[in-house]
């Protein structure tokens, strides 16, 4: 009656053997470390490796690693003080071509890092590290929409041959002036035809007509909602150059922004990324006169702009610019079909397909170049002090003769390698910040206080679950040992399944996993209960082991079905602390179900199951 078939057996074991397995990353704790990545055009191999290594020679700074993987390199220390002063000389030694990142290393062993067991990440409450809140400037959003739609009618209207006098933003709204009525009423239909979230009016004056276009209210409400969410999907992509583990960056009201970066140190650098953009120009080549001469005299011809390859040979373009990157959808890193060099696909929306086609198709034959922008902030230390600067870079990627008119989807080629490709069509996938925005909160959760906030949350864990040990095997005897021992691997199983998960342990979580160890002996008190029942109703031990498991699962079912529906709307609903505490329990909730109902059976099968007449210890 009380014997599980051997396949039941076997799963526990599996599950077990497999749990502890990806728990037991979190038992080696971190190394101080730094990370090493390259820039656009560089890459980290056995030379840097070599360079990085007798640099810290020279200094008098032990390492205690260098490993080499994936195109980056990662210092191992044994200290903090050692890392700290070891990134300084890095970054002196390497200069802006890499990414020198303060970052915390599992010091897990080699094997199980072949079996991709990894710790589970900790969160800004128990590492240690820096929080943001930024506020996005609104206004400069819906400025910057006024500038693009200034762009777009002239392309619109001298594409129709409709001549104007100026166009220019003004206290919140665009006037176009015509130098007649005829001609503002024609640019009025166009416009009304092209744009119908537009609000048009107009005015008369002495020197001539104007048009007055307006942005309506529902318009300036998504331009500022997609602002936001631009900026969010921005900054996500930028944050992953700092080597952070797991990232919480989330809308906070209608114009702010929550980041919140666990386990970095170094501020200044996280405030570097996170200002950092980048973005594309397409302009024509200004080809009626010699660049390099533009160059050594200093006399750029009107009209023009003087721009640089990247192997440093100049160029002319136009001053006007064709299109920017505020018009690209998506873009795709890949390989060009003819030559076989790297190249980013990039998709148009429909505005930007339509400017791109205008602008090329009356200029074929002709030279075009795509500009790649990037603005930065770079910190130095001058003199013992800390200065920023806000620098732009520009950079001419691509020349090439437009062949033929373009669409909605086009290539660029003339990038140094794959991988400078994938990190472009990454950039280009999120967009420059569509507006700018300031940081109005700084906090840095040191690691001293994150460690004091694991030593007392873990103390908690410990101290809750030595009483319940404590208590069920005075209580409930063999059978209390066997719940001691379910409690014990449900422990496993919660860290084992957030370690496989890569969720993120916090404060809350910790108060997560305390409340399900509670709960999971109660499902045990349930059926040790029913089984002391049975036994006083006269069964014998064998048919009230059978009967206190199967009566006592529907109550266990219901009571922790319900709590599981609470902890999903939690999950839904709530923000980051409570998100961590629903997952916890989630997890906790799930695991226990298998422990206390699966686990205690199997235990009391194995000790009590072959027997007949037998005294239960309970």
């Amino acid at each position: 009656m009380n014997q599980y078939p051997v396949w039941k057996y076997s799963l526990i074991a599996v599950v077990l053997i497999v749990a502890a397995i990806y728990a037991l990353p979190n038992l080696y704790g971190e190394d101080p470390a730094i990370q090493i990545s390259p820039l656009r055009g560089e890459a980290v191999d056995e030379a840097i490796r070599d360079r990085v290594q007798e640099a810290l020679k020279d200094s008098g700074l032990a390492e205690k690693s260098v490993e080499l993987e994936q195109d980056r390199l990662l210092v191992r220390f044994s200290d903090t003080e050692t890392q700290l002063a070891a990134s300084d000389r890095l970054k002196e030694i390497l200069g802006s071509n890499f990414i020198v990142a303060l970052n915390l290393a599992s010091a897990e062993p080699e094997w199980l890092h072949a079996l991709s067991a990894e710790p589970m990440y900790l969160g800004l409450d128990l590492r240690g590290g820096v929080h943001f809140l930024m506020e996005v400037d609104m206004p400069a959003a819906v400025a910057k929409a006024e500038e693009r739609y200034v762009q777009e009618f002239r392309t619109l209207l001298r594409g129709e041959r409709i001549h104007y006098a100026t166009i220019n933003p003004k206290n919140g709204k665009i006037v176009v002036r015509f130098r007649d009525v005829k001609q503002r009423d024609a640019a009025q239909a166009l416009i009304e035809k092209e744009y119908r979230n537009l609000q048009l009016g107009t005015e008369d004056g002495v020197d001539g007509a104007d048009l007055v276009i307006r942005i309506s209210d529902e318009e300036a409400r998504e331009i500022r909602k997609f602002a936001l969410q631009q900026n969010i999907t921005t900054l996500r992509n930028r944050v992953n150059e700092l080597g952070v583990a797991e990232p919480v960056i989330q809308q906070q009201g209608e114009s702010r922004i929550v980041v919140q970066l666990p386990g970095v140190q170094d501020t200044a650098r996280a405030k570097e990324i996170l200002g950092a953009t980048a973005t594309l120009e397409f302009r024509l080549v200004h080809d009626t006169h010699d660049p390099q001469e533009a160059a050594d005299t200093g006399r750029v011809p009107a009209g023009a702009v003087l721009y640089y390859e990247r192997n440093g040979q100049p160029v002319l373009l136009k001053r006007r610019v064709m299109l920017t990157g505020d018009y690209i959808t998506d873009a795709a890193s890949g390989f060009d079909s003819d030559s076989g060099s790297p190249a980013v696909f990039v998709t148009l929306d429909g505005k930007g397909a339509r400017i791109m086609s205008h602008g090329t198709r009356d200029n074929i034959g002709k030279p075009m170049a795509v500009v790649f922008i990037e603005n930065k902030v770079r910190t130095d230390i001058v003199d013992g002090e800390v200065r920023k600067t806000k620098e732009q870079i520009k950079e001419v990627i691509n020349v090439a003769t437009i062949r033929d008119e373009l669409g909605k989807r086009f290539q660029i080629t003339g990038l140094d390698s794959s991988d400078e490709a994938r990190n472009l069509a990454l950039l280009l996938r999120a967009g420059a910040l569509a507006a700018p925005i300031e940081i109005i909160e700084e906090r840095t959760v040191g690691p001293s206080l994150g460690k004091d906030n694991i030593d007392k949350g873990f103390m908690s864990v410990k101290i809750g679950f030595v009483l319940v040990l404590i208590f069920m095997a005075l209580y409930y005897r063999v059978f209390g040992l066997f719940a001691d021992l379910a409690l014990t691997f449900n422990l496993v199983l919660i860290v084992a399944a957030l370690s496989m998960l890569q969720a993120t342990l916090t404060l809350p979580g910790i108060a997560g996993i305390v409340l399900t160890v509670g709960m999971a002996v109660d499902a045990n008190v349930l059926i040790f209960e029913r089984i002391r029942e049975e036994l006083r109703a006269g069964n014998s031990p064998q048919a009230s082991i059978h009967s206190g498991y199967e009566k006592a699962f529907s109550t266990i079912a219901d009571a922790n079905i319900t709590t599981l529906i609470a902890a999903v709307v939690l999950f839904s609903f709530g923000t980051g602390p409570v998100k961590g505490f629903a997952v916890t329990l989630s997890i906790g909730i799930v695991t226990s179900m298998f422990t206390a109902i699966m686990g205690t059976r199997a235990m009391a099968n194995l000790v009590y199951g072959n027997k007949r007449n037998v005294q239960l210890a309970i």
